[in-house]
C-alpha cells in the first residue's frame, strides 16, 4: 500500500473543533485530527495525504493531514497509554482503552443495541430513540477510521440526543477507545447506557460485491449483541432514488449482513411501506411524525435529503423507536 504525500503550508484554518481541524493547504482543501497532529496554524509546514482527491474517491474530496512539521514532532501519547492502534504502520500511536481502566458488564441483559449499515442511519436512529434517556454510538470498521470526522455525533452531542462515542479498534479518536465490539457493548453496560447505536463512520467501503462492504458491521454488532445477551435491532438500508439496482428498494448490503446474522435479531420495518417478503419476519413500527423528530438535523446520504429519498430515513428512524419501545416496556 503505497502513501500519496506532498508538501505543503497551511494557508487558512477554516474549522477548530477539540478533535477536528479543517484547513487549507496551499489553497486545497484538508483535515487534521490535533490528537494526532498537534495543532495546526497559518504558515505550517506540513506533509498531506492527497490520494483520496487524487483518485477522485466519492468520500476523498480533501487531503489528509500527515504530519506538522512545524509544531507535530516529538509528541507524547498518554502517560498510561501502551495499547498500539493500527500497529505495526507509519501511523501506530498509542492509546488508552476501556478494558484497561473500567469495569466492563458481564452480558448485556436485554441491552436495546441499533445495529447500522450506514453512517447516514445515525441520525434519524437517534432521533428515533428520542430525549430523556442515555445513548451511547459505537463506530465499528467499515467506513471512516476516525470518529472525529462525523459531523453527525458532534451535531447530535449537541443536541443532547448522544452521550458518548466509542471507537472500536480499528476505529479511533472517539470519547474512549474500545479493542472489541464486545468490551464496547460491556463498557456501555456497565455504564449505565440505555441504548447503544452501533455503525460505521462516514464513506463507507464498498466493491460492489455482496460480501466485499462494510455494511457487514451489522453482522457482527448483532452477533456479539445476541450472543452477550442483548437486544439486537437491525436498520434495514432501503431507498427508492438510489440508481444502482442492488441498492434500490431492499439493498444488497442489508440482505448480505443477514445472512451472515447468526443469533436473535429484529428487523424492523416503516408501516405504511410495501414488505419485501424475501426479508422474513419483520417488526412493522409506526413511524407518523418522523420527519417533524428529525427536525434541525442534518440528514443526508449520498447528497440526498428526507424530500429525495424519505424510506431511507424513515427506516432508519423506525429501528430507533423501536429500541426505545422496548425500554419503555421493561420500565
Amino acid at each position: 500500500m503505497a502513501l500519496t504525500l506532498r508538501w505543503g503550508t497551511v494557508t487558512a484554518v477554516t474549522q477548530r473543533t477539540e478533535d477536528l481541524i479543517r484547513c487549507e493547504v496551499d489553497g486545497n482543501a484538508c483535515i487534521a485530527y490535533p490528537r494526532q497532529t498537534g495543532e495546526v496554524e497559518v504558515g505550517d509546514t506540513v506533509l498531506v495525504n492527497t490520494q483520496g482527491l487524487d483518485l477522485e474517491l466519492g468520500s476523498g474530496g480533501f487531503d489528509i493531514l500527515y504530519v506538522n512539521m512545524t509544531r507535530g514532532l516529538r509528541l507524547k501519547p498518554p502517560t498510561s497509554a501502551h495499547v498500539m492502534m493500527l500497529p505495526y504502520t507509519s501511523g501506530q500511536g498509542a492509546v488508552e482503552c476501556v478494558e484497561e481502566n473500567d469495569p466492563l458488564a458481564e452480558g448485556l441483559e436485554g441491552l436495546p443495541v441499533v445495529c447500522c449499515g450506514l453512517h447516514s442511519q445515525l441520525a434519524p436512529v437517534v432521533a428515533g430513540i428520542g430525549a430523556g434517556v442515555r445513548v451511547a454510538y459505537a463506530q465499528l470498521a467499515g467506513g471512516a477510521l476516525p470518529v472525529a470526522l462525523s459531523d453527525s455525533v458532534r451535531q447530535l452531542k449537541t443536541r443532547r440526543l448522544l452521550e458518548s462515542a466509542v471507537a472500536v479498534a480499528p476505529c479511533l479518536e472517539g470519547d474512549v477507545q474500545a479493542l472489541t465490539v464486545a468490551s464496547a457493548l460491556a463498557w456501555a453496560k456497565a455504564r449505565g447506557f440505555d441504548v447503544v447505536v452501533c455503525g460505521i463512520g462516514p464513506g463507507i467501503v464498498g466493491s460492489g460485491s455482496t460480501l466485499g462492504h462494510g455494511g457487514l458491521a451489522v453482522a457482527e454488532a448483532a452477533n456479539v449483541t445476541a450472543a452477550l445477551g442483548g437486544h439486537a435491532i437491525v436498520v434495514v438500508r432501503y431507498s427508492t432514488a438510489d440508481t444502482r439496482e442492488r441498492h434500490r428498494g431492499v439493498s444488497h448490503h442489508t440482505r448480505s449482513a443477514l445472512r451472515l446474522t447468526l443469533g436473535r435479531r429484529e428487523v424492523v420495518w416503516p408501516r405504511g411501506l410495501e414488505h419485501d417478503e424475501t426479508l422474513g419476519e419483520v417488526v412493522e413500527v409506526d413511524v407518523e411524525g418522523w420527519s417533524a423528530a428529525c427536525s434541525g438535523l442534518t440528514l443526508t446520504h449520498m447528497g440526498r435529503g428526507p424530500s429525495d429519498d424519505p424510506w431511507f430515513f424513515a427506516s432508519a428512524f423506525a429501528a430507533g423507536r423501536h429500541a426505545r419501545a422496548q425500554l419503555e416496556s421493561r420500565a
